[in-house]
């Protein structure tokens, strides 16, 4: 997405910064109109023209390998997969192209990603499509979801969102149905939610805390100085800290979470930092992850962290007394069920 040229010169006219709407921007508000990532984006501006900067190049301990090295996880892959195509649902595996997805199909499980595949905010780092009417939510989701995770005899399932900003609720009602439709189905299926921040509104979270969750989880995504380069403008660090820290306190038996991808320009010290907040409002469990730039319109890698960093930070969270899943390659919801277990 990076122009190889540099526009030409506007007029004070023609220059004016664009004016958003009201909701907020989307990922195509961070781009100039005419498709490209100005120098902001990672360009070097050399002679008047922006040129790509050089892209980081990924470490060996990032190679993925093919996961389904039995006949039984080869199996176990194709069911899955054909139980979310025959019922369209869509997973967050395919949306936001987890490295893991091969890995967690072959072991039967997979997190699914509820209210559809467009969300109406526009995170630099993610790849889910974006847009600000998305199409409705399909009332029989929820027991169309509740038959496939029953056809997958799944005992654990991570529920994931799209922001639904457009909706007078965001979408809390739908998400806490499908939660008590897939108990009705299963009482003994144990259901983490990966959700939105319900833009700081703390009565939704209670909406979805009363649905019988086990885990609440709710992503910062990165230190509170790269917020605002890193996720939309309508979320914001101190939001997301109060949406994890109300849960825990309305509902004290769940457990909270949360999740920080490195290699975005952090320091350690602002890592510690979120730690130290994060076990503060109460978060039991974090998981840190490598980010991966999903397209050239997104965020560049700045660095690839080390697998003993990983391990380093993986102590330091549990010195804090928090629960830690620590690697290049480790997602919110990555094996969730046994690490809940």
């Amino acid at each position: 997405c990076f122009a190889a040229d540099a526009a030409p010169a506007q007029s004070a006219s023609t220059s004016a910064r664009r004016v958003l709407p009201a909701d907020g921007p989307t990922l195509a508000d961070f781009m100039p109109s005419g498709g490209g990532c100005g120098p902001a984006g990672g360009d070097v501006v050399v002679g008047g023209g922006a040129q790509r900067a050089p892209a980081v190049r990924k470490p060996p301990w990032l190679k993925m390998y093919n996961p389904n090295l039995t006949p039984e996880g080869a199996e176990t892959y194709k069911k899955v997969r054909a139980t979310i195509k025959e019922t369209g649902l869509a997973t967050v595996c395919q949306e936001a192209r987890c490295p893991n997805a091969g890995e967690c199909w072959s072991s039967g499980t997979a997190t699914v990603m509820i209210m559809g595949d467009t969300c109406t905010r526009g995170c630099r780092f993610c790849s889910v499509a974006t847009s600000r009417t998305p199409p409705p939510l399909d009332p029989e989701e929820p027991s169309k979801l509740a038959l496939a995770v029953e056809r997958w005899g799944l005992d654990y399932i991570v529920l994931t969102m799209v922001d639904r900003d457009d909706l007078p609720d965001q979408g809390a009602a739908h998400v806490s149905e499908t939660v008590r439709e897939l108990k009705r189905r299963d009482p003994h299926l144990k259901v983490e939610t990966l959700v939105g921040d319900f833009q700081g509104k703390l009565h939704l979270v209670e909406l979805l805390a009363d649905s019988g969750m086990h885990v609440y989880a709710h992503n910062v995504e990165t230190v509170e100085r790269l917020q605002g380069t890193v996720r939309d403008r309508r979320a914001g660090y101190a939001q997301s800290l109060s949406v994890l820290e109300h849960a825990k306190r309305y509902r004290p038996d769940l457990v909270t979470k949360s999740s920080l991808m490195l290699g975005l320009g952090e320091t350690a010290e602002e890592v510690h930092q979120t730690m130290r907040d994060l076990r503060d409002v109460g978060v039991e469990v974090l998981t840190f992850g490598q980010y991966l730039q999903p397209t050239k319109r997104h965020m560049k890698v700045t660095r690839y962290v080390t697998p003993e960093e990983f391990d380093e930070w993986a102590r330091a969270g549990e010195t804090l007394g928090l629960a830690v899943a620590s690697g290049p390659l480790v997602r919110s919801s990555y094996r969730a069920g046994e690490f809940y277990k």
